[in-house]
């Protein structure tokens, strides 16, 4: 019986033709009786890079006690991570993105290569996520997610920060609303243990959104990093991975087409990253899910935003954790009809009877509201269109002021001079703010705007202007501002055809981006227009920018 769980891994290790194999693997650990046993992996994005993967070693060396304990036999192996955090605002961003789809190729390289009959993907900072995704999908072997977890907060003058609170210090610091000792202060106190960034930026985002899948176990999503429960969390992943091998549950069982629409309705309720949606998109691709962007404007119109969290709101991960976390969300959503209860999980069990099991929110907690008191009354993630991203483009309204907002442009090739733009204070309330040929292909790289998005907010001008990019923000980022613009600037989209002082209209409420200029002036503005040539001529940067697909499409680097 236990032989014939080896749906993969007997053609490396059965029969006498595999000796030399088996002696290879005998260098490694294995006994005699491991050759009858599953082998299974543990994807590990372990580094010293980041506090958000820091710990993953730990969290590894536990998935492969359970999976040993469970009656599989498990290796380790690793894979790349890139910080977000330190990467950002300078050219080591345009990394970032390539580096999920970098990861996605090495965890299906190995798996396939060594023939893995299961896998445990273990992710921290926000590429590991998708990118550990985007490989179970294309693999389609048992397999299990767990998120390495939230940072918990650090404390300056007795209230909660994070990374968003230093990025944000430096606008306020230079517009000299803070002291260069309280800069410090937030600077060193903002990260204060291991884990991913605490808001519902990314990293927490797409680990929810994982949760809701069905990849995840319940509230596998929302345990701190630092935490037993985190601990747990792998040694089950590892140990329940026999389950689904024996009973031959796949992803492509769970990923279907209700089960993102349960992800993106955990994603509206909490107040998601946009990144959510370049995301969900690229990981429905693997497992042959159509996703478009209008499945989350689909499912937007019906689930309301109810948990104030960061980076438009008060609270943070742990905090959401300690009120009764995802499980508890979706409780409240399986509740209202919101989310479809009959999705298989990684449990072997659908959602409809994971949720029974777990406890309900805390009453009386104020990090998520009733559904009578909602933040918003649809989800915070908008779609727009107009004769300036007739592709799409995405949008995030929570915490927002005003919707709408038409105003001068003011038009910037790069995230560097937009910077040093807004830090010159050359930028003006009523003014929008576009940056350009940061797309997929024309960054390359599609960056995150956090450090301008931050500065303008520290400058106190969140209210009151404006931003365009066909690049993308951080979970981190808030305040009005579009970005995936579809087509890109380097294709040639009407972003391209821009010049400083055409007015400008972002309307979330009607769901349209528009540039007050005539059909025929754009057009003679096109045939002016010429295709710049790519930054970059060989390496990482040239494949990916040759490879990327569209925003829209989830910039993927697999779809020809």
């Amino acid at each position: 019986m236990t032989h014939s769980l080896k749906h993969k891994s007997s053609l490396m290790t059965d029969g006498d033709s595999r000796a030399p194999n088996r002696a290879m693997l005998r260098a490694v650990g294995f006994s005699d009786a491991d050759f009858q046993k599953p082998v299974v992996g543990i994807a590990s994005t372990w580094s010293e890079i980041t506090p958000c993967n820091m710990h993953i070693n730990t969290l590894a060396e536990e998935a492969k006690r359970g999976a040993r304990e469970g009656g599989s036999v498990p290796l380790i192996f690793n894979t790349i991570t890139v910080s977000d955090g330190i990467s950002m605002g300078h050219v080591g961003m345009k990394y970032s993105l390539p580096s999920r789809d970098t990861i996605a190729d090495s965890i299906e390289i190995v798996a396939n290569a060594e023939r893995m009959d299961g896998l445990v993907a273990i992710g921290g900072c926000d590429k590991n996520m998708p990118g550990c995704l985007m490989a179970i999908g294309r693999l389609n072997i048992p397999a299990v997610f767990v998120y390495g977890g939230t940072i918990l907060p650090g404390k300056f003058q007795g209230k909660d920060i994070d990374i968003v609170s230093i990025f944000e210090a430096v606008g306020q610091y230079s517009a000299g609303k803070i002291s260069r000792e309280d800069f410090h202060a937030i600077e060193c106190g903002a990260c204060p243990t291991a884990g991913s960034c605490g808001g519902m930026y990314t990293a927490n985002t797409m680990a929810s959104a994982i949760e809701a899948l069905g990849m995840g176990f319940p509230n596998s999503a929302s345990h701190d990093a630092v935490s037993q429960d985190k601990l747990n969390d792998c040694y089950t992943a590892g140990k329940v991975l026999r389950n689904l091998i024996e009973k031959n549950i796949r992803p492509r069982d769970i990923m279907t087409k209700k089960a993102f629409d349960n992800a993106i309705a955990v994603v509206m309720v909490l107040g998601g990253s946009t990144n959510a949606v370049l995301h969900l998109i690229a990981m429905a691709k693997t497992v042959g899910v159509k996703l478009t962007i209008d499945d989350f404007a689909r499912v937007g119109k019906r689930v309301p935003h109810l948990a104030d969290l960061k980076p438009s709101g008060k609270y943070v991960m742990a905090d959401l954790n300690r009120v009764g976390g995802v499980a508890g969300v979706m409780k409240l959503l399986l509740e209202r009809g919101l989310i479809d209860g009959s999705c298989l999980t990684v449990t072997g069990r659908t959602v409809a009877e994971n949720l029974a099991d777990m406890p309900p929110l805390q009453a009386g907690q104020a990090v998520v509201r009733s559904f009578d008191h909602p933040l918003k009354k649809t989800g915070p993630l908008v779609i727009l269109r107009g004769n300036l991203a007739p592709g799409g483009a995405v949008a995030k309204v929570s915490g927002l002021k005003q919707t709408c907002i038409t105003g001068p442009c003011k038009v910037y090739d790069s995230e560097e001079k937009t910077l040093d733009a807004i830090l010159a204070g050359k930028i003006k309330p009523g003014d929008v703010v576009v940056i350009r040929y940061e797309g997929p292909r024309g960054g390359p790289g599609m960056r995150e705007m956090l450090a301008v998005t931050s500065a303008i907010i520290g400058k106190g001008l969140g209210d009151s202007v404006g931003l365009v990019t066909d690049g993308r923000f951080s979970g981190g980022t808030h305040g009005m501002v579009v970005g995936h613009v579809v087509p890109e600037a380097q294709l040639g989209g009407p972003i391209a055809l821009l010049k400083t002082g055409d007015s400008i209209t972002i309307d979330a409420d009607r769901q349209t981006l528009s540039v007050h200029v005539s059909k025929a002036e754009l057009a003679k503005r096109k045939k002016r227009f010429k295709t710049p040539k790519l930054k970059y001529t060989s390496g990482v940067l040239y494949k990916y920018a040759m490879c990327v697909s569209s925003a829209d499409r989830g910039a993927v680097t697999d779809e020809f």
